[in-house]
């Protein structure tokens, strides 16, 4: 069995990086699989990269440039919405010739266009899509927060000038994607369970099939370390219990600084003992002066064995998203050993069993994330706690076990499109 996992990016991105350490679980386990993407950035001999062409940049450009005149040239959504109207036909490529399954991960910003998926699809060969967010069941977003329309048929979008109308883009762009899967089987497969139970409420996906498996990690390399050397490395101070906050962007609004500042300021009344606080990320330096602790910004960060020191130098890893399907950088603060704080969203607390391994907030509740905090830090059994972590990552998240079940998929996915044939 060859498969062929398709994504924008190899290593950036959280879907890049999942869909990454699956290619890997595959080949441990003695499957053959390639990655083929838009942008490579090393030089495994198993990732392919898209021929090199003008077009490649010019299909994001077109899209986001399409995506602009819908938002009146406005930026507040441009990277919130996808409409993928432009792309790369893939099946005349060796890679997807020799392939028994295409498997597509996340494939926006003009790696794949509608009709570019359209021409997979009538291919023959059967079709997994691993949903990194919740974009293959809606007209145009990537999260939906409190909007229900995908439910029924998106219009009116929440993201479009004026809330859009009932014949907006999201409205064109779902007509398109109905008219994508009418009549073909794609296997769907969310990588929580909480994202299932969304997927499969989409009037978009009626009729598909549909299953989640998490992400996996490397625990040969996201594995418990010696906390003093790795602050030593990373010039971090050596005396004082330090908080992580990690994401891509941290200035993205949908990762929840502003609630982790709040946290923050209740913990710097009520605590003497006062924590340092861990910026991993992108302009991370955007937000130092706006957090009531003393932050150490190490910006962002592409090298795994740093990562990894990170999380081995701090004490809690705190994640306030207001959306999540299931977070990497959980899964890997948790291998290490960290306990973590998140709210109650999406399948953060299919990842974080509260109080056993870390600690799950209410929703948007800046003083329970403080308490959260505060009770890893300084109440909780914290050895128990880390021990705890790292079980539940090696028992639900490792490579075997994840390879084992995307086994299952793929050879359910292989008889669903000979059923259907």
């Amino acid at each position: 069995m060859k498969i062929l996992i398709v994504n924008t990016s190899e290593r950036t991105g959280g879907a890049a990086v999942a869909a990454n350490r699956l290619m890997k679980a595959l080949i441990n386990n003695g499957v053959k699989a390639k990655m083929l993407v838009r942008e490579k950035e090393t030089d495994t001999l198993t990732v392919a990269e898209l021929p090199k062409s003008p077009l490649n940049r010019w299909h994001f450009l077109w899209e986001r440039l399409v995506v602009f005149c819908h938002l009146h040239f406005s930026k507040r959504h441009l990277f919130e919405i996808d409409i993928a109207n432009a792309g790369t036909d893939i099946t005349k490529l060796r890679e997807f010739e020799e392939a028994d399954i295409i498997h597509l991960h996340w494939i926006n910003q003009g790696m794949l266009s509608l009709s570019n998926i359209r021409k997979i699809l009538r291919s023959g060969k059967p079709v997994v899509w691993t949903m990194h967010d919740i974009w293959p069941a809606t007209g145009i977003c990537h999260v939906t927060l409190n909007c229900r329309r995908f439910t029924n048929g998106c219009s009116n979008c929440r993201l479009l000038p004026g809330n859009g109308s009932s014949h907006d883009l999201a409205y064109q762009t779902w007509q398109k994607k109905l008219a994508m899967v009418r009549d073909e089987n794609i296997y769907y497969v969310a990588c929580s369970r909480w994202l299932e139970l969304e997927a499969k409420k989409s009037a978009l996906l009626s009729g598909q099939k549909i299953t989640s498996v998490p992400n996996c990690i490397d625990t040969h390399v996201y594995k418990k370390g010696n906390k003093q050397e790795a602050r030593q490395r990373l010039g971090l101070p050596a005396d004082k219990k330090l908080i992580l906050f990690a994401s891509q962007r941290v200035t993205n609004e949908n990762k929840g600084m502003s609630y982790l500042i709040e946290a923050c300021q209740q913990l710097a009344k009520a605590d003497s003992e006062k924590p340092g606080v861990v910026i991993l990320g992108g302009h991370a330096e955007e937000v130092v002066a706006q957090l009531p602790l003393e932050a150490y910004p190490l910006g962002y960060v592409n090298d795994e064995h740093r990562i990894v020191d990170v999380y081995n130098a701090v004490d809690v890893f705190v994640l306030p998203s207001l959306s999540e399907n299931l977070p990497n950088t959980i899964m890997e603060s948790m291998a290490c050993g960290v306990p973590c704080v998140g709210f109650r969203v999406g399948g953060i607390p299919e990842e974080i069993d509260h109080k056993k391994n870390g600690y799950v907030a209410e929703y948007r509740d800046a003083a329970d994330l403080a308490r959260g905090i505060s009770w890893i830090l300084s109440e909780a059994d914290y050895r128990a706690l880390s021990e705890a972590a790292i079980h539940k990552v090696a028992h639900s998240y490792s490579q075997q076990s994840v390879a084992m079940k995307y086994l299952d998929v793929y050879h359910q996915a292989m008889a669903f499109k000979h059923y259907h044939l």
